[in-house]
Formats: C-alpha cells, sequence, structure tokens
C-alpha cells in the first residue's frame, strides 16, 4: 500500500500559523519514524485570503484542497475583519470548504487528563471521555433564512414590525448518514450511544428519534438512549462520565461540543475532524479560535492542533500505529508536568513552557 500522502495545509489566521507549524513539526519526525512521505503543500484561507486575495476561500486553496489527501488548518478570523461583509468573512472559508469537500461529520473527542483534573471547573470528577459527532451541513444553519415587514400587532398592541426568521430541516438521508456513523463508532468505543434532540418541540427531532430507533436494530449490540438538549446540557455537567459517544444535529453539536470540551479543563487540548464520505478529504482543526490577542507571544498550546494531526493520520491516511505514537507521546508529556499557561494548573507541572518548547517536548517521546 502507498504510504505517500499529500496534505493541504492552512495556516489561518492568529496563532494558526505557530500551531500549525508545531503540528507539520510533529507529523515530520512522526513519519520519520514509520517510513511515510507527507508532503504538506500551504494555501492561503481566512482573513490572511482577505487581505492578500479579498476572498476568505481562493480558487486555489479549494483546488489544492479537493486534491490533496487531508487538509490541515490552523484557526481563521479575528477582530480585524469583523467589519466586513457578511459574504467576505474569514469564517465563510470554513463553510466553503466543507460544502465543496462534502464534509458532513464533525467529530469532536472531549477527554479529560487525570492530571488535569483540577482545571475542570467540575473538580476531581470521574474520568471523561465523549466522542460527540456533529451533523455539519445541515439544519438551521444552512435553511431557508429572511425577513419581511409585518403590519400585525402583538397581543399587547405593540407592532410586530420587522419579522427575520432561520429555518431549520433535515432529509432522511441526512440524518440517516450521520447516525449511522454514530453507531458505528459507539460500537468500537464502550458500546453507548446517545442523541440529543427536542424532540418535545420541534419536528425534524421526531425524525431523528424515529430514523435511529430504526437503524438501531442493525447495532443491536450498541445501547441507544435519548435526551433532550437541555436534559443533556445539564447531564454534561452533572455526570459527564456517563457519556460515550453523542450524537445529534448541527446547532446543538455546536454548543454542546463547546460544553464539553470547557468541562475537560481547556480547549487548548481538544481536536476535531470533519468527515465526508469514504475517500475524500477529511478536514482536521483544533476546536479552539485564532486567538489573536497571544499570537505571536509563543503562548499558544499546540496540543489541540497536534492531536487533529494524529487524528488525520487514523482517520483520512490509515496510519493508526504513526496516530497512536503522537496521542502517547502527548499522554506522556502531561503525566511528566510540562504545561503551556493554559494547563498550568496545582503544583504538579514541572516545566513551565512555550509553544516551541511543548512541541519538542512531545517529539522527544515519540515511538
Amino acid at each position: 500500500m502507498a504510504r505517500d500522502y499529500k496534505i493541504a495545509v492552512i495556516e489561518g489566521d492568529g496563532i494558526g500559523p505557530e500551531i500549525v507549524d508545531s503540528a507539520l513539526r510533529v507529523l515530520s519526525a512522526t513519519a520519520r519514524i514509520y517510513h511515510l512521505t507527507i508532503k504538506a503543500v500551504k494555501y492561503t484561507a481566512g482573513g490572511a485570503a482577505i487581505d492578500q486575495f479579498g476572498v476568505p476561500l481562493p480558487d486555489k486553496t479549494l483546488e489544492g484542497a479537493k486534491a490533496s489527501d487531508a487538509v490541515l488548518l490552523g484557526a481563521v478570523g479575528g477582530p480585524k475583519w469583523d467589519d466586513v461583509a457578511p459574504e467576505l468573512r474569514p469564517e465563510r472559508a470554513l463553510l466553503g470548504l466543507r460544502s465543496a469537500l462534502g464534509l458532513y461529520s464533525n467529530l469532536r473527542p472531549a477527554v479529560m487528563y487525570p492530571e488535569l483534573s483540577e482545571a475542570s471547573p467540575l473538580k476531581n470528577t470521574k474520568p471523561i471521555d465523549i466522542m460527540i459527532v456533529r451533523e455539519l451541513t445541515g439544519g438551521i444553519y444552512f435553511g431557508e433564512r429572511g425577513s419581511y415587514d409585518s403590519d400585525e400587532d402583538l397581543s399587547d398592541g405593540t407592532p410586530r414590525g420587522k419579522v427575520t426568521f432561520d429555518t431549520e430541516s433535515y432529509s432522511e438521508g441526512e440524518i440517516s448518514r450521520i447516525v449511522r456513523q454514530a453507531f458505528s463508532i459507539a460500537r468500537s468505543r464502550k458500546g453507548h450511544l446517545t442523541l440529543v434532540d427536542k424532540a418535545n418541540v420541534l419536528a425534524t427531532s421526531r425524525e431523528w428519534r424515529r430514523i435511529a430507533s430504526e437503524i438501531n436494530a442493525d447495532y443491536p449490540d450498541v445501547k441507544l438512549d435519548c435526551l433532550y438538549i437541555d436534559n443533556a446540557a445539564m447531564q454534561l455537567i452533572a455526570r459527564p462520565y456517563s457519556f460515550d459517544t453523542i450524537v445529534t444535529s448541527n446547532m446543538f453539536g455546536d454548543i454542546l461540543s463547546d460544553e464539553a470540551g470547557q468541562i475537560t479543563g481547556s480547549i487548548g487540548m481538544l481536536p476535531s475532524a470533519s468527515l465526508g464520505k469514504p475517500g475524500t478529504p477529511g478536514m482536521y482543526e483544533p476546536v479552539h479560535g485564532s486567538a489573536p490577542d497571544i499570537a505571536g507571544t509563543g503562548k499558544a498550546n499546540p496540543i489541540a492542533t497536534i492531536l487533529s494531526s494524529a487524528m488525520m493520520l487514523r482517520l483520512s491516511l490509515g496510519e493508526d500505529k504513526a496516530a497512536a505514537s503522537i496521542e502517547k507521546a502527548v499522554s506522556q508529556v502531561i503525566s511528566e508536568g510540562y504545561r503551556t499557561t493554559d494547563i498550568m494548573i496545582g503544583k504538579d507541572y514541572v516545566k513551565i513552557c512555550n509553544t516551541d518548547q511543548m512541541t519538542d517536548a512531545v517529539i522527544s517521546k515519540l515511538k
């Protein structure tokens, strides 16, 4: 089997170039150990592309992403571009890439390292290891939207005035493909899948429940339960250790994955993967943003991006051993007390690291 790979690299904005450089250094060291050839080709997107080309997603970047085995992304956006037209915001690059590559599934693992438990607002909770499977290309974020003027009054006589709407819609196909993937992931973990919805109010949520219940028959070894979104948000705080795999819609997944990330101690530790049908490039990026306030200071935690590169090795390149090597190296570095400022918690750390030093530490533990 060919072990030559081409990845499209988008550094992005803020701390993006720093953390991507860290991930590339770790990938390069891993490739040497496992005799891989990884060709990384850099492209521009987000605010940097707006500054250089006037658009957030240049055609060359999109073409390069499509022609690659995977895409490694830093982070895009920042206050500098807050006043640009909505269609030109840096975040439009993400939507454009997801749409063009057909990336309908977002995987966000939320794992709390025992050594960082004091960083969690929950304090001393049982181990947390959750995989959130979020539908990525449907729902209210992509539904019909608009506004109109109404000449009606509300019940108390207040004029309705301008009415603005966003529409949530899901097809059977959109729901079934993400639910099947979630069942498959749950089967490979602890065999427990939780569907999060709002079926007591939303017709789309009732459809999610119907389809999930039908698909469950094909996965009899996976336990399926369902929670309303408000209850799920509460239970993530009350008993996060009881969750294994969560599947949910686009907006609910957006909210819950950030909540799950916060309770693990630091969003700087959390990777993510966006996937489409087999054989198409996946996109890998840290969950956190571009943090322009610390760009260039060396304070950025590179671990989320390094772990994103490990997910890339496993899910898009099929290099499980190389991926596991990176994950074990990160775990060892944390257990030995290496810390960037965002995870400088408690008294067990032994070395405060800048971005490059943390990267060096991870590389030194690769086997």
